[in-house]
């Protein structure tokens, strides 16, 4: 019987880190191995219990949360995983993958991911942060070393703006997903869609 796919789901500071639970849950009933990690801004919006309890795994909150052995938690997970999928992504967090800065467990499990782990990124921000020059600079960087996008929506943004910047809907995150896993959806979940490409430029919503 072949290993389920791992899935390294990095949850980050937005007020969209909530939906990363319906995500999680997904992703587990397709048959994913699917381990979280979330930043210190994620914290604040949702806790690691939830996503404990959906994935049936431990969760890493801390560069330096460790499990019992020789080897760090985020080398270990970052040789191990399939696939990372950052949602929500925040603009800060697209910020720090394009420079390669590595300063918590996402960032650093980013950095040493094998060559042959998928990397899919699901933006969400408001509109204007999205649109700016710098964040479309770190989108086309990112791009270019073959990262996957999964978004951004456009619609009402918590922040009270409407334009593009909503975290896509997980149903298509997830398909997304399961596609760069190769990876076909179970017909009981009719629900799961063929994620749209990210909308770039500064172009009116």
């Amino acid at each position: 019987m072949s290993h389920p796919k791992c899935v390294v789901l990095g949850v980050t500071g937005s007020i969209a880190a909530h939906k990363a639970a319906d995500l999680t849950s997904l992703l587990v009933k397709q048959g994913c191995s699917v381990r979280v990690v979330m930043t210190a801004d994620a914290l604040r919006f949702i806790t690691p219990l939830v996503f404990k309890t959906l994935s049936r795994q431990a969760v890493v909150t801390d560069l330096y949360d460790e499990a019992e052995g020789w080897q760090p938690t985020h080398i270990r997970w970052a040789d191990e995983a399939d696939l990372l999928l950052v949602a929500p992504a925040t603009a800060n967090t697209l910020a720090k993958l394009a420079l390669g800065i590595a300063d918590d467990a996402l960032t650093c499990i980013a950095l040493a991911l094998r060559p042959e782990a998928k990397l899919l990124l699901a933006p969400a921000m408001n509109g204007k942060m999205w649109q700016h020059p710098a964040t479309q600079a770190h989108v086309a960087t990112l791009t270019g070393r073959g990262a996957e996008w999964s978004g951004p929506d456009s619609g009402i943004l918590s922040c009270g703006y409407e334009g593009v910047g909503r975290l896509e809907p997980v149903e298509s995150i997830a398909t997304k997903a399961l596609s760069l896993l190769g990876i076909r959806h179970k017909p009981s979940d009719p629900t799961l869609q063929i994620g749209k490409p990210p909308r770039r430029g500064r172009g009116r919503a």
